[in-house]
């Protein structure tokens, strides 16, 4: 085995991608160019990787000389993929941060709709993460802090209840006025 291979790197996390339940991207991220450096290789890498994974309770997979760990919840699949001989656990504490910060983000609400209305959000994430494959952060308190991303704090529906008793009250002063 080559000794190259086996030295310590910071660069840890090889991709991580985020498919709905059929398989098709949402989101992406590969940090290595020479990886797969065709979105087409990225697409038949995650295809691959989905088609093992996607009925399988593991939570760890080897293939095409990656690690691989994975979490699935209702109608999503998240992947983080780092080297052959990269720690599995470093791997699922990255997964588990991306899982639990995307979980306090949504409001406990982690599904395709969910996460396509909050993208911007979901990248930076992402980001605040892993920054160039290197791991930055791996507690999702500390990863929500930074990324400051606030959904309404009302829910929709009492938003909408105060929206239409404002929008009442100021007919009736109207009204009056008149």
């Amino acid at each position: 085995m080559d000794s190259a291979a086996l030295e310590p790197s910071l660069y840890t996390v090889k991709a991580v991608f985020i498919l709905d339940n059929d398989g098709n991207r949402l989101l992406s991220k590969y940090y290595d160019p020479e990886l797969y450096p065709s979105m087409k290789e990225q697409k038949n890498f995650e295809m691959n990787v989905f088609n093992k994974t996607h009925k399988a309770d593991n939570e760890i997979s080897f293939l095409e000389g990656m690690t691989i760990v994975y979490k699935s919840s209702i109608d999503l699949f998240f992947y983080v993929a780092g080297s052959a001989q990269e720690n599995e656990l470093m791997l699922m504490a990255v997964l588990n941060c991306l899982f639990e910060s995307l979980s306090q983000m949504l409001r406990k609400n982690v599904e395709k709709r969910t996460l396509l209305d909050n993208m911007d959000g979901v990248f930076l994430v992402v980001d605040e993460i892993i920054d160039g494959g290197v791991i930055l952060e791996s507690d999702p308190q500390q990863v929500i802090e930074k990324v400051n991303y606030r959904a309404d704090d009302n829910p929709l529906s009492e938003q909408s209840v105060a929206q239409v008793l404002q929008s009442a009250k100021e007919q009736i002063k109207w009204s009056i006025l008149k």
